[in-house]
């Protein structure tokens, strides 16, 4: 360890005065931003804010005079603009879930006759159960699920393809996908390309519209920070919006829902994607979140990121007890999301002896430890002090105590 500077890797961050921007608790690491983010400053000012004056006080003349009608389009819009989409593309609400069933749903109407949505077999599983619920809502003769390994992707595609459904990075092995290069397979084949954008939203540079991706979805929770449960977005390119349709009917998605009109017609634009009453107070979080973004940008991001993942990778290197752990994510920094996952027959026990060290990282089934790297308020040094405290579990065998061993829920 001694042979990386890294008081002088944080001095040379252009990202660390950024840190102050978030509450930190006090002796704690956290590697687990690829799950939760940080609470931003200013997001819990926001809060504060629209609890205390927009709502408290205004009360509903908020709807206009704070402008929450118009809050899914603008933090739609400013999301967009981290995804490389054009505004009017771009839409927060509801739950990736919830979007990704009003996604496939809309594909499958502008693909009639095709019925194959092709997945990855290690694709994050609710993005699979959306589509067998539509499976079995329909029946396979209109809609199934074809399962492939990531490298048989493009290949799986052919002409009774709807859709290729992806996730970018995948939130096991943060391997990342090369996402123009499927979208062109689908155009080819007449498919459409859906991607889900959870684990790149805030971290990634991504260019939804240079790319030509159909539909997308991503959550706020994650490196945007916009807190538990934060609504999600939905994308949808400007090419499909006046033929699309999403099954899910709501007032708020209809061309004019002040009419009050029995009869329900969609928008013509991305506005179509609301369901009902968006969830004002989580959503100003979210908005608030984003003002940190203005600050820097994805590309200086990007690059602390991939430098942070081969420090550490360099780090573990130099910890004999730490080579134990076989890292399963992609050795090229490129190739990889903000992410190092590791294989270890005992990983759920080192996490939770992190975790008794004011270390949060993550484990996920069956035996993989994960830490996320978020360069808007990690620093180089933590690192270090992460693989010492890590070395130390190692070496004592620390994860064997009965104490590590009961599991309970995680996220």
């Amino acid at each position: 360890m001694k042979s990386i500077d890294l008081k002088a890797l944080d001095a040379e961050d252009t990202l660390n005065s950024l840190k102050k921007e978030f509450y930190q608790p006090d002796g704690v690491i956290y590697l687990d931003g690829n799950s939760l983010g940080m609470m931003p400053r200013i997001a819990a000012q926001r809060v504060q804010e629209v609890t205390r004056q927009q709502w408290g006080h205004d009360l509903i003349t908020s709807w206009n005079k704070h402008q929450w009608i118009d809050l899914p389009q603008k933090v739609g819009d400013r999301i967009g603009g981290l995804i490389g989409a054009a505004p009017g593309q771009t839409v927060c609400c509801d739950s990736i879930s919830v979007n990704l069933f009003k996604v496939l749903a809309s594909a499958l109407r502008l693909r009639p006759g095709k019925t194959k949505i092709v997945s990855t077999e290690d694709n994050f599983p609710t993005d699979l159960y959306m589509v067998q619920g539509l499976e079995a809502l329909l029946g396979e003769s209109q809609c199934h699920l074809k399962l492939v390994n990531e490298a048989e992707l493009a290949q799986a595609i052919d002409e009774q393809t709807v859709a290729v459904l992806v996730t970018e990075v995948n939130f096991r092995t943060g391997r990342r996908l090369d996402i123009e290069e499927l979208c062109a397979a689908a155009h080819n084949a007449g498919a459409l390309c859906i991607v889900d954008l959870a684990h790149s939203t805030g971290v990634l540079p991504v260019a939804l519209d240079n790319w030509q991706v159909d539909f997308a979805v991503g959550c706020t929770y994650k490196y945007l920070n916009g807190g538990p449960g934060a609504p999600a977005f939905v994308y949808a390119a400007k090419r499909h919006q006046h033929a699309m349709q999403q099954p899910l009917y709501g007032w708020m998605g209809h061309s004019n829902g002040f009419t009050f009109s029995p009869q329900y017609q969609p928008a013509d634009s991305i506005q179509q994607m609301l369901v009902g009453t968006p969830a004002i107070i989580a959503m100003s979080a979210v908005d608030a979140a984003l003002d940190v973004y203005d600050k820097t940008s994805i590309s200086a991001i990007r690059q602390k990121s991939m430098k942070m993942t081969e420090v550490f990778l360099k780090l573990l290197a130099l910890s004999a007890p730490c080579r134990e752990l076989r890292c399963i994510s992609p050795q090229a920094a490129e190739e990889r999301g903000s992410q190092l996952s590791f294989e270890f027959d005992h990983a759920w026990g080192v996490c939770q002896a992190l975790i008794k060290s004011d270390i949060i990282a993550d484990f996920r089934a069956p035996c993989y430890l994960r830490f996320g790297f978020s360069p808007l308020y990690n620093s180089f040094q933590q690192l270090g002090e992460v693989v010492s405290e890590l070395e130390q579990i190692m070496h004592e065998k620390r994860y064997l105590k009965p104490e590590f061993q009961t599991r309970h829920k995680v996220t």
